[in-house]
């Protein structure tokens, strides 16, 4: 399977709008029925051999242990209660609006309760409009869904390595159903005082400093696919820094940066996964030397942080 195949917006435009509210309607749910976890970690989707997936969720708030997962390869969604349970339905020929209604139907034949706070997409140009009153939005490309949780996966798997690298707070490699992206963030231990106008979405996610990595597939704003980094209040001299490889750079965000590599810049050349890897380890080391970070002390190669242990390799580690 090739790595990091072309996916181009224009391609699958529709497909994206589509699963995008799709994923909004799941992720909403997941909001509803599960621990909150410092800065919202507990809301995102996580990746699976066969799509995404919510993880198990309920119990606490009176509903039984259930997940649902999207399943890109035979296009369901399948939701699963703890007790063996399950209800299917395919998302090829879906509206908005009928797999918004399908999905309450399925729940409740579950026995599982859910109210969704805000029933409407979130920053989405049609944000005023119900989920169940969106017929506009029914495009499904198998191919292309498939390719969208193919490039998923690949990212997530180099997201991870790069995760290995630091010993300090990390949050997962998760895909973050609002903004519709793949992102991993490492913290440093300083407060973030945020003024009292910043709503409290934004108050808990960025309540440390952070530097965040991740990949995006494009939109009306910036429609090439793309992975990305930024600093978290971002410290004076960021985008002066140089970023590997010659591809990159910093993206003006009208008072802070963004620091970019162009997905097709590393696709066709010839090692993307390395050069992944260093972009995101560039942009680190620009954010974290420039916010005062112990880089060396934090760092843990190989995913180790005994100093006294070689890294092993995977296959020779024991178990």
């Amino acid at each position: 399977m090739e790595l990091f195949p072309p996916i181009p917006l224009a391609e699958w435009r529709d497909t994206k709008e589509t699963l995008h509210r799709f994923a909004q309607i799941i992720g909403k749910i997941r909001l509803a029925t599960s621990v909150q976890r410092n800065h919202w970690w507990n809301v995102p989707l996580h990746l699976t051999g066969r799509g995404t997936t919510t993880r198990p969720m309920g119990q606490v708030d009176g509903n039984p242990v259930f997940a649902i997962d999207f399943d890109f390869v035979a296009h369901q969604l399948v939701i699963s209660v703890l007790d063996g349970r399950q209800v299917s339905f395919p998302l090829v020929g879906q509206s908005v609006a009928s797999f918004y209604r399908t999905v309450m139907d399925s729940l409740a034949v579950l026995g599982i309760r859910v109210r969704l706070a805000v029933p409407r997409p979130f920053d989405l140009p049609d944000a005023a409009r119900p989920y169940a009153e969106d017929t506009e939005h029914s495009a499904y490309d198998p191919v292309q869904a498939n390719r969208y949780w193919q490039v998923l996966s690949q990212v997530a798997s180099v997201l991870e390595e790069f995760a290995a690298g630091y010993s300090g707070k990390v949050s997962p490699v998760h895909h973050f159903w609002h903004t519709f992206d793949i992102a991993h963030s490492r913290f440093s231990v300083r407060h973030v005082e945020q003024p009292p106008a910043i709503d409290p979405v934004t108050r808990e996610a960025y309540s440390r400093e952070v530097i965040s990595f991740g990949f995006w597939f494009g939109d009306d704003a910036f429609p090439d696919p793309a992975f990305y980094s930024y600093t978290a209040p971002e410290p004076a001299g960021l985008a002066g820094e140089t970023l590997r490889p010659g591809a990159a750079r910093w993206l003006d965000r009208g008072g802070s940066h963004l620091a970019v590599l162009p997905y097709d810049e590393v696709r066709t050349g010839p090692d993307p996964r390395s050069a992944v890897l260093a972009f995101y380890e560039s942009a680190y080391r620009a954010g974290a030397r420039h916010a005062g970070w112990e880089i060396e002390r934090m760092a843990c190669p190989g995913g180790v942080t005994d100093p006294h242990q070689r890294a092993v390799p995977p296959g020779d580690a024991p178990g």
